[in-house]
Parts: structure tokens; sequence; C-alpha cells
């Protein structure tokens, strides 16, 4: 018979407790090829990226309609949000949008050690290339030239597919999934030293996370002097990011040994909180002080640089993208604990979707005489919906399929039923 307990951890926190007998829980486990079974995911964090997924789909579109830009309609947009109401969004939504691809990065350093521990080094490389390579390389030779092309003759530019891959800046570009490639690439070299290293490079590396803020603000310095930020390069390497995007996997690797991918310790949790707030508010300061009132004009001082305005810029990003990580990671544990949905377990398939939903809604919504205001709302709300609707499609029918295949085995051969694989960056299924 099943039995629940609620106990009560040391912070206070709840925690249902379901308890079975050994016969039961025996025949529930599914069964992998060796017998034996596999962890369940971490529903805490598939929802965090849903979440996270969300607000990035979001925000591309109402960076749409934004002078300053940072989703590539804004190229050849018809309406831009008014000074004001961009510097405002800016000021308040801007924050997050230095942390949220590093906390992506943050989740998959934390669940990367158990699945390579589990897979081996080897199959956790070739699944990495299948799930995260594959997908972007399609994406990159093929599905965003052609997205660009038909958002440049929407606006009226008489270019060929062709024009638009060779002469379209930068080379190759791979749009939003520029963090898939880096994350391939970290990945991949992740699995290769634990393959030759081992137990030697997990026992060399130590790491605070106030250590890992200072040294992510060192090197993003530095890396900055050659390729500031917002810069460009072959393949949309991102290059200015890769301190952030690189340390917070790492951060993850080292946290993973202390259980924080099922627990942040509360006072740790407090602590990010806190830090998150002063790193909001120095940078609030610094821009009033400055007088910043043009986001494209006044901006180029922080992006890199011997200024002490990209020196300021570069704690505050580094602060935040530690410190909001863990906290939000801290924050799903105790909010987002409801079973994952279907929808949270396509958030990956949302976030490849993204580019075709979001440009086919803005290219419809040229013709339509509202403000930019309007336009940016519909566009936000109706690309988030429809990406995760498509995302739940593919899904659904993906196990659907493969429930089908595993029923119309040959007799006499026993069905193979796997545990869902735990949480990683987000996947493909």
């Amino acid at each position: 018979m099943v039995k629940q307990r609620v106990l009560v951890s040391r912070d206070g926190a709840p925690t249902v407790r379901t308890e079975a007998a050994p016969s039961e829980v025996h025949s529930a486990l599914p069964q992998n090829r060796l017998g034996t079974s596999q962890p369940p995911r971490l529903v805490p964090i598939d929802n965090l990226k849903a979440l996270l997924v969300a607000w990035v789909i979001a925000g591309h579109a109402i960076l749409g309609y934004t002078v300053i830009g940072g989703w590539p309609y804004d190229e050849v947009t018809e309406a831009t949000l008014p000074r004001g109401l961009e510097l405002i969004l800016a000021t308040v939504l801007g924050p997050t949008a230095l942390f949220v691809m590093g906390t992506f990065f943050f989740l998959s350093g934390l669940i990367a050690p158990r699945t390579i521990a589990r897979d081996g080094p080897a199959a956790y490389i070739r699944q990495r290339l299948l799930r995260l390579g594959v997908p972007w390389l399609t994406f990159t030779l093929f599905v965003w030239p052609v997205l660009m092309w038909l958002a440049y003759r929407s606006a009226g530019y008489s270019l060929s597919l062709w024009q638009v891959m060779r002469t379209r800046q930068p080379f190759l570009d791979s749009g939003p999934l520029w963090f898939v490639q880096i994350l391939l690439y970290v990945s991949v070299v992740h699995a290769l030293l634990m393959w030759t290293g081992g137990e030697r490079i997990r026992l060399l590396v130590r790491m605070t996370l106030v250590m890992a803020v200072v040294a992510i603000t060192v090197v993003s310095f530095v890396i900055r002097l050659w390729f500031p930020a917002r810069s460009q390069q072959i393949l949309d390497l991102h290059v200015w990011q890769w301190p952030q995007c690189m340390g917070l996997y790492l951060v993850g690797v080292v946290v993973a040994r202390d259980g924080w991918a099922e627990r942040v310790p509360s006072r740790t949790a407090r602590r990010c909180g806190i830090a998150v707030l002063a790193a909001v508010a120095a940078g609030v300061i610094v821009t009033t002080v400055l007088g910043i009132s043009d986001l494209k004009r006044d901006s180029t001082p922080f992006l890199g640089g011997w200024h002490w305005q990209a020196l300021a810029l570069d704690v505050v990003e580094a602060t935040l993208v530690v410190a909001g990580s863990v906290w939000l990671l801290a924050w799903a544990q105790r909010r987002l604990t409801s079973r994952a949905s279907e929808v949270a377990r396509g958030a990956y398939a949302a976030y490849l979707l993204q580019a075709p939903v979001l440009l086919g809604l803005e290219m419809s919504a040229r013709s339509l005489d509202w403000p930019a205001v309007a336009k940016a709302i519909l566009v936000a709300a109706f690309a988030v919906a429809g990406s995760f609707s498509l995302g739940w499609l593919i899904i659904h029918c993906t196990r659907s399929g493969e429930a089908d295949a595993r029923w119309a085995r040959p007799k006499g051969r026993r069905p193979n039923f796997t545990a869902a694989a735990p949480s990683d960056a987000p996947e493909p299924h």
C-alpha cells in the first residue's frame, strides 16, 4: 500500500514523501536494459526552463520594435517603441537579459555530471551532438537564412536568398541558437575532461560564488577589450559572453556535488537575493547619475575597452548572473514544484520554434496600422502561446510514436520502458 508522510526540513519547507511496499516499488520503477532504474526528471528545473524560455520569447518580441535592438527583426521593423518607454523597459527588464542565458548554462552544468556518470562520456558526447549539434547546424545553414530572406522581402528589399546568406553579418548567423552552439562546445569539452581526468579534475576545482563573480568580472573585462559586448563574430559566436556562459556552467558543475539540483541552501539563496537587489540598485544609480537617455548612443563606453563604465557593467553583470541564477533555482525549488507538464518538457522545442513563429507574426503584423506598443504586446503573447503549443504537439506526437513502436515489437520480446532522463539543458524530444 502506498503511504504519504509530510516532513519538515530545517528551513521549514514541507516535503511530501511517498512510501510503498518493496514489491510495489520494484514493480512500479521502470527498468533499463541492465535492470536498474534511472532517476526521474527534476520538476522544478523543468518548470524553470519553461518559464525562462517564455521570458526569452517575449523579450525578443519586444526587442524587435526597439531602437537598441537585440532581435533581428529590428533591422526591418516598421515601427519602434517611444524612447521614454524603451528606457523604462531597459531599466526594469534589462537586468534579466544579463543572466537569463547564463542560467541555462548553470542548469546544464548542474545536471551534466550525473548524466555523464550514468551514460558514460562517449554516449554523452553522442547525445550532445544529436540533440544540440544537428538542430544548430540545420538552423544555421537552412532555416535561419530562409527566415531572414522572407523578413527582408516583406520589408520591400529585393534580395536573393544567396545574397542574404553571403552578405548578412555575422556570416553564418544562427539567430537565437547561438547559445546551443556554445553549450555544445562546453558540454563536449566537459565530457572529454571527465573521460581523461575524471576524479583528479573534480578534486582540483574549488570555487565559491564570490570567487566566481570575481573571475567572471576580470575575464569579461579582458575579453571585451578585443570583443566588445554586442559585437559580432563569424558563426555569431558571442565571444564577449563566453566568460559568463562558461563560468556559470562551471559553477553548476561545482555545486552539483553538494546536491543543489535538489535543494539550494536557504542561507545561500537569501544572500543571493540580496546581491541581486544590490546589483540592480547599483545599475540604476549609475544610469541615473550619468543621465543616460539614449541607450543606443550612450551605451558605447559600457560595452568594452579601458573605461570605468565597462568595468562597472562587468561587475553588475557577473553579480547578477551568478547570484541571479542561484536565486532563481532556489525560488523554483520552492514555488515551481507542481508536476512538469508536457508543455514544460517541450521548452527546448519552443525555443527552437520561436524564430519562425516570431518572424511570421511580425511580418503578418506589418500591415496593421497600429502603434509599436500594441504590436509588441500582440506578437509577444501569440509568440509564447504559439511556440509552446507547437512544442507540446511535437512532444506529444513523438511520445505517441515511441509508445506505438514499443508495443509493435514482435511477440516474445519484452518491451523496454525507460524513465525520462533527468533535466539537462533545454532538450529536444
